[in-house]
C-alpha cells in the first residue's frame, strides 16, 4: 500500500487523471501528459477556479518504476488503492512488464468501463489493443511502430501522420512528444481551448501537428 496522504484532496469539479506507471516507460511519455496536467491546474487556479485536473501515477505496486534511461519515479497509488478515476492515459515505452501482467490488462480493462476517457501515448497503445479496446476504432501510436500495431490487430485501423487520434472514449497519440499535444487537445476537450492554449504558451510547446491542437475526430 502506498501512502493516499501524498494524493492531494479532490477539489469539486476535478477530474483525477490516472496515469500508469511501469518499468521500461518513456519518460516524456509520462511526463509531458503530467506536466500539461499541472500546468493547466495552476493556470485555472490563477484565476480562482478549482483545480480541473489532479494527475495520479499508478503502479502495480508501490516499488519505483524505473523507465527508460534508468529514470526512476514513485508512484502515488496502485491498482487496488488508487482513488476513482475519470481518466486514464497508458503511455508507452518498452511494454514488456505491462503487457507480460495479467493484473495489468485486467485493471486496463475494468477502468475503461469506467472512465471517462482512455488513452494512450506511443506504444501504450499496444497494451490497450491487446484488451480488445481499439477493435473497430482508428487509432495511432509511434510512426515506427504502426505497421506492427496494425498487423497483430487488424481489427482496429492505424492513421498515420496525426499527432493524435481522439475516437470519443478513447484517444490515442503518437510518439513521445506527441502525447503532449494529445493531452492538451485533452484540456480542451474537457475545460476549455482557452486553458488549453494559455497551457501551451506557458510550456513554450510548438505542436508536432498543424494547429495546436491538430489531430483527428470522429
Amino acid at each position: 500500500m502506498t501512502d493516499s496522504a501524498t494524493v492531494p484532496s479532490r477539489p469539486p469539479l476535478t477530474r483525477t487523471v490516472g496515469i500508469l506507471i511501469f518499468d521500461g516507460i518513456e519518460v516524456l511519455d509520462l511526463g509531458g501528459p503530467f506536466e500539461v496536467l499541472s500546468v493547466a491546474t495552476r493556470l485555472a487556479g490563477r484565476d480562482g477556479e478549482g483545480a480541473p485536473f489532479r494527475p495520479v501515477l499508478i503502479g502495480a505496486s508501490g516499488a519505483p518504476a524505473v523507465g527508460r534511461g534508468g529514470f526512476r519515479v514513485l508512484p502515488h497509488a496502485t491498482l487496488d488503492d488508487h482513488p476513482p478515476l475519470d481518466v486514464l492515459i497508458v503511455p508507452g515505452g518498452v511494454m514488456d512488464a505491462p503487457l507480460a501482467d495479467p493484473r495489468v490488462r485486467d485493471w486496463v480493462r475494468s477502468q475503461a468501463a469506467r472512465v471517462e476517457v482512455l488513452a494512450s501515448v506511443c506504444t501504450g497503445a499496444f497494451l490497450l489493443a491487446g484488451t480488445g479496446l481499439l477493435d473497430g476504432r482508428r487509432v495511432t501510436t509511434h510512426w515506427e511502430d504502426q505497421a506492427d500495431l496494425q498487423a497483430q490487430f487488424p481489427a482496429l485501423t492505424v492513421v498515420p501522420d496525426v499527432a493524435w487520434v481522439d475516437s470519443g472514449a478513447v484517444v490515442t497519440s503518437g510518439g513521445i512528444s506527441a502525447g503532449i499535444d494529445m493531452t492538451l487537445h485533452l484540456v480542451e476537450r474537457l475545460h476549455s481551448r482557452a486553458l488549453a492554449e494559455r497551457t501551451a504558451r506557458q510550456m513554450e510547446f510548438r505542436p508536432t501537428g498543424q494547429g495546436l491542437l491538430d489531430g483527428v475526430t470522429p
